[in-house]
């Protein structure tokens, strides 16, 4: 196996190709990358002296995959580590777990919380290897709320204490009112957000909320989405229900993340209004977020994978813009499944239509952070001309399988992200 990276213009001949919109594989087509971006495409492809040729012999070629729910700095450590780290150690161990990220075959990201800011900045400079980064920077949450990881004594709040780890950190923070949610989304964008998240419903992993309860009035979401529009971007939220969710879409929000529980009002609602729907494919099977048995998380945990069957035929039955995510968290095992969680959409969506979900759609989402977009010079989630060059050769057929995804180590032969192979064994 080979790590090395490959500088310089890149042919790779001979492939079949899935371009991130098509149903059907594009045969014997040759792909000319220049610097980070993919310049031409063709069958007869003249290159200039010094072009590094891969014979991709038959291999899928197809455009790197997007998770559109995945928090670069949590997703491997456990949240006690996460509680309790130097703040160097958590983001040493996120860098290590964004190259293997990248080797999974997933070229960017959408990190709806945590603070990914340093990471990007390295990873973008070339310092270290990992996917492209579209950053939420810190939840915000109100008091009592899915991101209020404060300990039991820190209410009521005396003013004159500082700031809770993660909150100094910025992994999350917690504004309660019109006044402070105002401030603090505009603290998260001056950090360099491309879009905004705030927990607006009860979660799993948190303390202080049941899964029923609806966070932040209308008038402080309504605050939130003011502010984004005015940096031309949007708010996506946390929120498993009805009640959340209808709030949220009142309010100008643009994006849900989960929405396991919602009812057949609230998925039409969604359609009717145009809002995406960034959900995951969460089960009580062996790749479930650890969490303790009889805990609190874990009975909640239950009673929301209740709904991921439902979440999913509501989101077919009335064609919601759905996006695809893993929430991964708290586990260097499970953050190696990534690709595994995505075969997983099989159940409810044809090879096709999950790869879509996994390409071009959830770069639609990404895109709408519009100025805000880090990564605006280029297309991203498609192969086609003036793309960034973030490309994947796979050994098999993904539109017929998708499953060949969830073992990378076998079966992704070459893993490409801004023009630098990170993998190549499909020459050797």
């Amino acid at each position: 196996m080979s790590n090395r990276k490959l500088n310089g213009p890149t042919l790779i001949e001979n492939a079949r190709i899935f371009d991130g919109a098509s149903e059907h594989l594009i045969e014997g087509t040759s792909v000319f990358v220049e610097d980070n971006t993919i310049s031409r495409i063709g069958s007869d492809i003249d290159s200039p002296d010094g072009t590094t040729i891969l014979d991709a012999d038959g291999q899928t070629l197809m455009p790197g995959l997007i998770d559109a729910h995945y928090h670069t700095m949590l997703a491997s450590l456990p949240l006690s580590d996460l509680l309790s780290s130097w703040e160097g150690y958590i983001n040493l161990m996120a860098a290590k777990n964004a190259e293997s990220l990248l080797l999974q075959g997933f070229t960017t990201v959408r990190d709806p919380g945590g603070n990914a800011f340093s990471l990007k900045r390295a990873i973008d400079n070339g310092h270290f290897a990992g996917p492209r980064i579209y950053p939420s920077g810190p939840i915000i949450s109100q008091t009592s709320g899915h991101a209020d990881f404060r300990p039991k004594t820190a209410v009521p709040v005396d003013p004159s204490q500082p700031l809770t780890y993660l909150e100094r950190n910025a992994h999350a923070i917690v504004a309660d009112g019109v006044p402070e949610v105002t401030k603090r989304v505009r603290e998260v964008l001056r950090m360099g957000a491309s879009q905004i998240k705030l927990a607006a419903g009860g979660g799993v992993a948190s303390d202080y909320d049941p899964l029923d309860v609806s966070q932040y009035t209308l008038e402080e979401l309504e605050a939130a989405v003011d502010v984004a529009e005015t940096w031309n971007t949007y708010v996506t939220v946390h929120a498993y229900t009805p009640d959340a969710i209808q709030t949220a879409i009142r309010a100008g929000v643009r994006c849900i993340e989960h929405g396991q529980m919602m009812d057949e009002e609230t998925a039409a609602l969604l359609s009717e209004e145009d809002v995406w729907l960034s959900t995951q494919p969460f089960l009580d099977d062996e790749d479930a977020i650890p969490f303790p048995e009889g805990s609190d998380s874990r009975q909640k945990q239950l009673r929301m994978v209740e709904g991921t069957e439902q979440a999913y035929s509501y989101a077919r039955e009335y064609d919601i813009k759905t996006a695809f995510g893993t929430d991964t968290l708290f586990s260097p095992e499970l953050a190696q499944k990534t690709g595994k969680q995505l075969a997983k959409l099989e159940q409810w969506y044809t090879p096709f239509e999950v790869l879509k979900m996994a390409t071009s759609d959830n770069a639609e989402l990404l895109k709408m952070s519009g100025p805000r977009d880090p990564y605006d010079k280029g297309k991203i989630g498609v192969l086609a001309e003036d793309a960034y060059a973030d490309l994947l050769l796979v050994d098999g057929d993904p539109l017929e399988d998708v499953s060949v995804l969830a073992n990378p180590d076998e079966n992704l032969t070459m893993v490409m992200k801004d023009g630098t192979i990170y993998k190549n064994v499909a020459d050797e």
